[in-house]
């Protein structure tokens, strides 16, 4: 649940844990006992906790095209991301995809782990998925296809320009948010906005553009072979080699960086607002915006850090809880992206030579808060210093008081 040392350090986050940790209870035993969408869903938990739990709240119907969707997308990136795969046998099959899933008999091995299994066993998500609406069908092959072939597309071709960069976050997560937009509407409990298609795809970009900057070091030392996405327009300005980023003698250069990644990756906060915003039904909306706030609160703790390119970089557990407790409402959404962008102001170094850009981003981010949402009557994300003191001082009385009640009640008679 989170070391007694963090939560000590942010008391308040223990009442959100406590809460997560029953919510993962209560969604492991709601798991169907159709076989085939048991297996969905028991592999939803271990591939995506976060993900498994913040879509327990929409309809049966919608949650299971949803969990669908997101294991056949991850089935997809799970051919894509294994470098032992040959180039000749991956393409093929990325550009198929879309097909497998109406072959009940289908599977492929490859990944590892609980990834390995899902290709394995993929004859039930095959299965589950032939038993959807034929409207959640239609969408998520349609999908599919696109990502397939965008991702063969980039297995021979090097991430050189930001535009490059664009195209495939498109591919691998603008079409999710687009996938999810078309089965919102077969549902028929959302409406499409004139602007849908480009502020769904912002939502992907946004997610995966914080994806990609997290993980770079895990990806840098893929075995056998690297795979990154970061792009020469940006990284060519610091080092010679991208892998130069992880070498301690580069440090400098790595953070500013790191810091224009960052800057790219905030320029698509307002369509993700909108996107927002936009959504009608309480389930729905809080699935799509606990997400975004993570990537926000995700970029905020990369933002100028150098941990980035030695180790692993995540939001505490603590936080995350926090933000699936109080996500409620837009109010909540732009109070949240408030707060982390006066937490990543305060992290900008006016000698970074990006500084000037990075601050009118967030400004521009804060503006929209302020104007579109009640940002001051609401509980805020980040930790509050003197109230968690103040929390840890009852804690701590509490807990003397309960030793003194111990030790006065085991004393003889």
């Amino acid at each position: 649940m989170g070391s007694l040392s963090t939560i000590l350090r942010h008391p308040d986050e223990l009442y959100p844990l406590l809460k997560l940790k029953l919510a993962i209870t209560k969604a492991q035993k709601q798991i169907p006992l159709e076989p085939h969408l048991a297996f969905c869903y028991s592999m939803l938990h271990k591939v995506s906790k976060s993900f498994s739990l913040v879509i327990q709240q929409l309809g049966t119907e919608l949650r299971n095209a949803v969990c669908v969707f997101y294991l056949i997308l991850r089935a997809l990136d799970t051919v894509e991301d294994d470098t032992s795969i040959p180039m000749e046998t991956k393409v093929p099959i990325l550009i198929a995809f879309h097909r497998h899933l109406y072959d009940g008999g289908w599977h492929f091995s490859c990944g590892t782990k609980d990834y390995k299994v899902l290709m394995d066993q993929f004859h039930h998500v095959s299965a589950a998925f032939l038993e959807l609406e034929k409207g959640y069908q239609e969408a998520i092959e349609d999908i599919t296809k696109r990502m397939g072939a965008g991702m063969a597309k980039f297995i021979c071709k090097e991430v050189e320009t930001i535009d490059d960069y664009d195209e495939y976050c498109h591919y691998a997560a603008g079409l999710v948010g687009l996938g999810l937009s078309k089965i919102f509407i077969a549902s028929e409990l959302e409406i499409l906005t004139p602007d849908w298609k480009q502020i769904s795809n912002s939502t992907g970009l946004f997610l995966q553009k914080t994806n990609i900057i997290k993980d770079y070091l895990e990806d840098i030392n893929e075995i056998p072979k690297s795979r990154m996405f970061w792009p020469r327009e940006i990284w060519g300005k610091y080092v010679d080699k991208l892998e130069d980023l992880k070498n301690e003698e580069k440090s400098t250069q790595a953070v500013q960086c790191l810091n224009e990644m960052v800057t790219n990756a905030l320029t698509h906060v307002e369509d993700c607002l909108k996107s927002l915003a936009s959504l009608r039904d309480p389930a729905i909306f809080q699935s799509c915006a606990i997400p975004q706030i993570v990537a926000i609160g995700t970029l905020t703790l990369c933002y100028n850090n150098v941990q980035v390119f030695r180790g692993a970089v995540r939001l505490r557990r603590g936080l995350i809880a926090k933000v699936i407790d109080l996500t409620k409402t837009m109010d909540d959404v732009y109070g949240a992206f408030y707060d982390f962008s006066c937490m990543l102001q305060t992290k900008v170094d006016k000698n970074d030579p990006n500084a000037m850009k990075t601050l009118n981003r967030l400004e521009t981010i804060k503006k929209v808060c302020k104007e579109n949402g009640v940002i001051h009557k609401r509980k805020s994300y980040v930790n509050d210093e003197t109230q968690s003191k103040a929390i840890f001082v009852v804690m701590f009385v509490l807990l003397l008081a309960i030793v003194v009640v111990y030790i006065s009640r085991s004393k003889p008679t």
